[in-house]
């Protein structure tokens, strides 16, 4: 399935997204947040401000925040949102981002070994370079490309990690085919300063195989990178797409 989907378009919105890959996970845009619910619990890794590490998952969320969000205490926003929403504290990863939730970019594929879903939300106005000298944040600040990734197979501790691995290298490669560039010094971005991911596994039988492996030489490592590579290309030109026509009325 090669298709990028921007499910919550307002021109053509799905409520909600029903994943065609990983039966029963679902992608819902409830106002001011995403949240991809897991049919069961899943085996989660990830660097989520909230619920992050190795744990498992039921849900993640991906919560919309302005620009000057003052982020204190995200941790406890969050758990104040989650309560709000009526959902558990426990077994939830939570990500924050000022990225507008319309333009949220959904690809899947089913690998035969595995059903893989990944839903990116990205804009690069805080681009980075990592591997050179630049400033630093002294507080949190919301993720600008936050990776929600879902895979429907059995994956061992390290290819999960693995899979972040490849997930990470998949988004670099779309910021430099897009070129896009870290303000401070110029050279080709790798991410934001802020970016986020999230991964659960459902550790399922259904496809008769283990991986113990997800770098861009297996088959589930190769759909992984394809997946974010597409999805963080869409979101971002979907972002692009909408400032620019912004801008135009604006000189209109």
């Amino acid at each position: 399935m090669d298709a990028i989907i921007l499910p919550f378009n307002p021109i053509a919105t799905i409520f909600p997204y029903q994943s065609k890959v990983w039966p029963g996970l679902t992608l819902e845009l409830k106002g001011d947040h995403l949240l991809l619910e897991f049919p069961v619990e899943a085996d989660g890794l990830s660097s989520a401000v909230y619920g992050g590490g190795m744990v498992r998952l039921k849900r993640a969320v991906n919560l919309f925040v302005s620009r000057d969000y003052e982020c204190s205490d995200p941790v406890r926003d969050m758990e104040n949102k989650l309560r709000e929403w009526g959902y558990p504290l426990a077994a939830v990863a939570g990500l924050m981002t000022a990225v507008p939730l319309e333009h949220a970019a959904v690809a899947e594929e089913d690998t035969g070994s595995a059903g893989i879903m990944c839903c990116v939300t990205a804009a690069a106005g805080n681009a980075a370079r990592a591997g050179v000298k630049r400033n630093v944040l002294k507080a949190y600040r919301p993720g600008t490309i936050n990776i929600m990734l879902g895979i429907d197979g059995r994956l061992t501790p390290s290819a999960m990690v693995n899979a972040v691995m490849t997930a990470t290298e998949a988004k670099a490669a779309a910021l430099a085919d897009l070129g896009i560039t870290d303000s401070e010094n110029g050279l080709v971005a790798t991410g934001t300063t802020t970016d986020a991911i999230v991964l659960g596994v459902s550790q399922s039988g259904r496809y008769g195989a283990e991986h113990v492996y997800a770098g861009t030489a297996t088959d589930l490592g190769g759909a992984i990178g394809r997946l974010v590579y597409r999805a963080v290309t869409g979101s971002l030109q979907s972002v692009q797409a909408a400032y620019s026509q912004q801008t135009r009325k604006n000189s209109q």
